[in-house]
């Protein structure tokens, strides 16, 4: 519990001072936000706002979850380790896009196939380790199992199971960059995921099947590598983010771009696949998946009729254009996230109050 309540109180501490001074680095630099014409016009005020702005939060999570366990004696763990990897891995495919789209002064930065390279090599590398790493009770870091609250089915092997993660590896990172397009949108949104994954992380420590002989209903129990250092990462990710939001929220004095939005929904995947809670993502971060869904059916009905379901995509520009300010999209956006994480957990701790 400590290393917990360390981790976030860090985190958030770093992000709340180290942003500003990112804010003054990048300005100095000249690296601002390049705005596409197509967009909604009241975003043209957002030209020249500092970008890359998830290197704050990233660095503040390394740092945090690297000093919560200098500071309690704990050693860090295969699992907590893997979803670290893999935010910074994606954070730096983001970091490379952004940096091109500013030295170019262009909206797209990478190339559509150099990006998708990184984001594979990345999820492949951390797909394949996940398997690996058994610890005394045979338990790998990743199961080769589909997972909605715990482990159901049949195996599917190694080789399905990397196209799964990698399947939602890009879903999320892709969703997460599709959400932020509002100020505080997605850094928001991620908090309360990531509060979500911290609960989730000790819930699943508390009742792990490593204590089974303490258990009053060991057939209850979460057969899970090591979660209460998944609540670790978990915590420092929502207290750099809570940080982070204080200086994104609109209007924004910096930007997250790609850098962050790819790691964050990296991050997000990782701390799905390694608690066995795979398909439950998909409630808990719903409006990643109804924002990234807006943009499938307005391309696929556009390609198939001609005709545009929303006036814009993705949705909270529709809303935008329909003549909603930014800040009542983003705050109602938000109640929906919110009543998403509700729902989700109310159906974890139901499914493990069932197995009672």
């Amino acid at each position: 519990m400590r290393q917990i309540l360390f981790a976030g109180a860090i985190g958030l501490f770093l992000t709340l001072i180290g942003t500003p001074l990112l804010i003054k680095l990048l300005a100095r630099k000249g690296y601002g936000q390049f705005i596409r014409d197509d967009g909604p016009r009241t975003h043209g005020s957002k030209k020249g706002t500092p970008t890359m702005g998830g290197i704050s939060f990233i660095l503040a999570t390394l740092i945090a979850y690297a000093l919560a366990k200098v500071i309690t004696g704990e050693k860090p763990t295969v699992s907590g380790i893997l979803v670290l990897f893999l935010m910074a891995g994606m954070g730096l495919v983001g970091f490379l896009d952004d940096y091109i789209k500013i030295v170019k002064q262009r909206s797209l930065g990478l190339r559509a196939k150099a990006k998708m390279t990184g984001q594979l090599i990345v999820g492949i590398a951390f797909a394949v380790l996940s398997l690996q790493f058994a610890d005394k009770r045979d338990l790998t870091p990743a199961s080769t199992k589909l997972s909605f609250i715990t482990d159901f089915g049949w195996t599917i092997g190694p080789v399905l199971f990397v196209i799964w993660a990698l399947f939602m590896i890009l879903a999320m990172s892709n969703g997460v960059n599709l959400t932020d397009g509002l100020d505080g949108l997605a850094t928001g949104a991620s908090v309360m995921v990531f509060g979500a994954y911290t609960f989730i992380g000790l819930w699943q420590f508390q009742e792990s099947c490593a204590n089974a002989a303490s258990l009053t209903n060991p057939a209850a129990c979460f057969e899970v590598r090591d979660p209460l250092d998944l609540a670790v990462v978990a915590s420092a990710l929502m207290g750099a983010c809570f940080g982070f939001l204080w200086w994104n929220t609109s209007p924004a004095k910096i930007f997250m771009g790609d850098t962050g939005s790819l790691a964050l929904g990296g991050a997000l995947a990782g701390l799905a696949i390694c608690s066995r809670t795979e398909l439950l993502l998909a409630l808990l971060g719903g409006l990643f998946v109804l924002i990234t869904m807006s943009v499938v059916i307005q391309v696929g009905s556009f390609k198939m009729t001609g005709k545009r379901v929303f006036r814009m995509a993705p949705l909270q520009h529709h809303f935008e254009l329909k003549g909603w300010s930014e800040v009542l999209v983003v705050v109602r956006f938000w109640i929906i996230q919110g009543m998403c994480v509700i729902v989700g957990l109310g159906l974890f701790y139901a499914g493990w109050a069932a197995a009672k």
